[in-house]
This record gives C-alpha cells, structure tokens and sequence, in this order.
C-alpha cells in the first residue's frame, strides 16, 4: 500500500504541504471572491500533449518485449523530432483532401505553450532492478521529454503525468511501493513548488495526497489527475475532493477547463472480465478492468457544472481517437513511441485539435484527425 501519512511522508511532504498551504489559506478568501466577480483574463494557449511513451530501457538491452511492440529509444527520438519541428508548421486546412474547418486553418501553429503527458511515460514503472535505485527507464523517460537543448530531448516545458504501468509495477518486499513513490516524486519534483525549492515547471495548485496538480495559461484552466481523479489504486488517496476544490477556487467563473487523464472511455478502456471467453473484454459483464462505471460517474459529478472544454487521454495505443461521450469532448491521439500526439489551440473563439504523427526520422509529420469548436466569452 502506498502510504501518503508515513513519517518519512510527513517530514518531507506533510511539513511543506502545510506550510504552503497556510500561505495558500490566507490569500484565497479575497482572491477567490474577486474573481468571481470580474471576467476571466484573456486565452490564447497552443500547447502539445502525449501519452503513452512506454520508456523500456533497462540497465542492460530493453525490458521484456519492448523491441518486438517498438518501444524503443529512436522510437522516442523520433517522436521528439516531431514535437520540436511542430512550431514552423501551418495548422492543417485540409486532411486527407477533407476541409478541417479550424480557426487557425493556414496559420503558423508557432511555439507551444507546453507538452503534457498523459501517462505511461514508462513501461513499467522506472525499470525494476533487484534492489530499490534510480530507473533506468525514467532517466530515460527524463532524457527525451524534459526541456533542454539539442535534438534528443523536446523544446518546451512538459507536465508529467502517471499511468498504470508508472503505478502498478511492485518492488521487491518489504520496498513493495519504490516504485510508485519514485515516479510520485518525480512529478513532485518537476511541479510542486515548496518553501526552499522552486521546481522547473511550477503549477498553481499542487496535491501532496494524490500528486495532482492545476495550472493557468491565461484564462484556461488546466487539470493533471494522473490514472483518473478517483483512483484509490495500491491504496492511493482518491483526488475528487481535490478536483472539486480545485474546481470550485480556480473555475467556478466559467472558464475553459481541460482535463488530463490516463483511462478513456473507449472500449479498451472501459472493458470488462468476460467469463465465456476467461479473458476481459468489451462485452464482458464481470470486473472492470481498468475504470468502472462508478468511477466514471463519480467523476462526471465533479465535473458537472463547469465549462470543460476537452477531455485527453491516451492507454489504447494504436488509433488516434476524438469522441463525445457523456457530454464531454474527448481527445487520443496515438501513443508517443508510435510518434502520436495531439496539438491544441485554446482562445477566447474556440478550441481547435489535431491529431498527428512523426513521418519520419527529422520531424515530418502526418495529421490524421481535426475537431473544432467556437464559442463567445
């Protein structure tokens, strides 16, 4: 189980988090009030988002079939190439001989705001190893999509996000939760800013529980819930009552939300132990495999109520996905190591997507799929 209260949790985590959020407690009453009473500040945020990356490397070769399902580094080198060229592109008019009807049809697409990633940014959580150390398959994972310099690693600042195979992998007894504390730590490291440490891409509000976290690119509101806000996995803290706070303090004026998150609501998402076939499966009526009906349900309370704009998530790897389901907008691009990403634009017109994928090794690419949508603030 992973214990977000052990002393070693508290001294580090408990002590900063309380600090922080002391000072949080005292500026929120006249700041909240306030915004709600005056009008959002103005969007214009181009951002990118991945997911499923599927680091593989081990302290010697790959792990266990990541050769044959092409997770591999030029996998993900190729990839990067993709993310780092998007920048001088025009955003599509037309796909596949099909108008995409885009705002910024014909525009140069220009430097995004940011990457996020929506989980599984490694194959199995860091690179397991006899004894607890640093993964290898995360410094990996930190060697291709952090912000530097040079064509091996991407442009812009990235917001990490976990999926099942960052969080399910155990370590070897009694260190059964090394793993999910070290990629916990890694976001934590990468966005929660505490009173002696400015991290390198900081958010607004920062979860120490469920190491969920907000951000604001002007007007647009921005949420990372890891798996999905509900888990309670391994013994996690569920992050709704986060997400509604979060919600409540920094939403409740009607701007865009975007949420990120690992699970969709597609069929391999959503599917379900078949007992007729031993396997689970989209017709299956048992267990859910991965999210169940109530999660969803639950999350949709959260949700309701608030101008949420788009839904992204990744965990089926092969089709580039964009769907309506259960009122919301919804968002998968292919995953990264099959050079899949999404490019969004959010204004105060409207949203526009695109889908797309490396062409080839030196940042070609190929857009597969388009949705837009206008609204008036």
């Amino acid at each position: 189980m992973v214990n977000r209260h052990s002393f070693q949790r508290l001294s580090r985590r408990g002590f900063l988090a309380g600090a922080t959020g002391l000072a949080t407690a005292c500026a929120l009453p006249g700041g909240a009030r306030s915004q709600a009473t005056r009008r959002f500040p103005a969007i214009d945020a181009t951002f990118l988002f991945v997911a499923d990356i599927h680091a593989c490397r081990m302290a010697s070769g790959l792990s266990p079939n990541c050769l044959q399902e092409g997770k591999t580094d030029a996998a993900l080198l190729r990839n990067v190439a993709a993310l780092n060229a998007i920048g001088e592109k025009e955003w599509p008019a037309e796909i596949a001989g099909a108008p995409t009807g885009l705002l910024s049809a014909g525009s140069r697409i220009g430097t995004p705001r940011g990457l996020v990633a929506g989980g599984d940014i490694t194959d199995d959580g860091g690179g397991q190893i006899t004894e607890p150390s640093e993964g290898t398959q995360l410094l990996q994972f930190s060697q291709r999509y952090q912000e530097g310099v040079g064509p091996d690693r991407v442009h812009v600042p990235v917001y990490v996000g976990l999926g099942n195979h960052d969080l399910d992998q155990n370590g070897p007894p009694p260190h059964v939760d090394w793993y999910r504390r070290e990629m916990r730590d890694y976001v934590e490291v990468n966005h929660r800013t505490g009173v002696f440490f400015k991290p390198p891409v900081p958010v607004t509000n920062y979860d120490v529980e469920t190491d969920c976290y907000s951000w604001d690119w002007g007007g647009l509101h921005l949420v990372q819930t890891h798996r999905f806000a509900g888990d309670t996995g391994h013994g996690a803290d569920s992050a709704l009552p986060w997400l509604k706070q979060d919600l409540a303090t920094y939403a409740a004026d009607g701007r865009p939300v975007i949420l990120f998150q690992h699970y969709g609501w597609d069929t391999f998402s959503t599917e379900r132990w078949d007992p007729a076939r031993t396997t689970f499966d989209d017709e299956g009526a048992g267990a859910p495999h991965w999210w169940s009906d109530a999660d969803r349900q639950g999350l949709l309370a959260a949700l309701a109520g608030y101008n949420i704009v788009g839904v992204f998530h990744g965990h089926q790897h092969p089709t580039p996905m964009i769907y309506r389901r259960d009122g919301l907008d919804i968002f998968k691009p292919k995953a990264a190591f099959m050079g899949g990403f999404a490019l969004v634009k959010v204004t105060d017109e409207g949203i526009d997507a695109v889908l797309g994928e490396a062409a080839d090794d030196h940042g070609a690419v190929t857009f597969t799929n388009a949705f837009t949508r206008r609204w008036t603030i």
